[in-house]
């Protein structure tokens, strides 16, 4: 892979890779870790896409699947858990089109099968389908995430 190529991939792909980390892991440090996994393991593996709908999807299962291994990590289990988002932690995720989005650090909290549904659905723009082929679950589980996941958030922003 050429010194270009990964540069362009980098320029488009670190601050989605980004987002989805952080948005599994809860810390700035950690997120731009797992953001740069997906970057070596590009470099080494080099897979052949299809299209550019195609890179993004390797983009976004890798770094699930890495945010995926860091959470189950023996240093993971052994360390401090957050279970809130720091304040000083909110400035680093910052998703372009939108200046302050207090929802989004509700749906952080959410369980893991409705946070990354609602996240991909209303903050990256992905289908049913997409999300469905993406996290590799059934279509209707998919839909079934989102409902439920939004009756979630409902009860949190009312409880607020």
């Amino acid at each position: 892979m050429t010194r270009e190529k990964l540069e362009k991939y980098f320029e488009e792909y670190y601050s989605l890779c980004y987002r989805v980390a952080f948005t599994q892991v809860k810390a700035h440090a950690d997120a731009e870790d797992i953001a740069q996994e997906v970057f070596m393991r590009l470099l080494r593996y080099q897979p052949k896409f299809a299209c550019m709908e195609h890179e993004k999807a390797w983009m976004i299962r890798a770094t699930l699947n890495l945010s995926r291994d860091f959470i189950k990590s023996k240093w993971h289990s052994s360390t401090v858990a957050l279970d809130a988002v720091a304040e000083t932690e909110k400035s680093y995720f910052h998703v372009p089109y939108l200046k302050e989005d207090e929802t989004l650090w509700m749906v952080l909290r959410l369980p893991e099968k409705y946070k990354n549904c609602l996240y991909l659905f209303y903050y990256e723009d992905y289908s049913i389908e997409e999300i469905s082929d993406l996290l590799e679950m059934p279509k209707n589980t998919v839909k079934t995430n989102l409902r439920r996941g939004r009756e979630e958030l409902k009860k949190a922003i009312q409880s607020e």
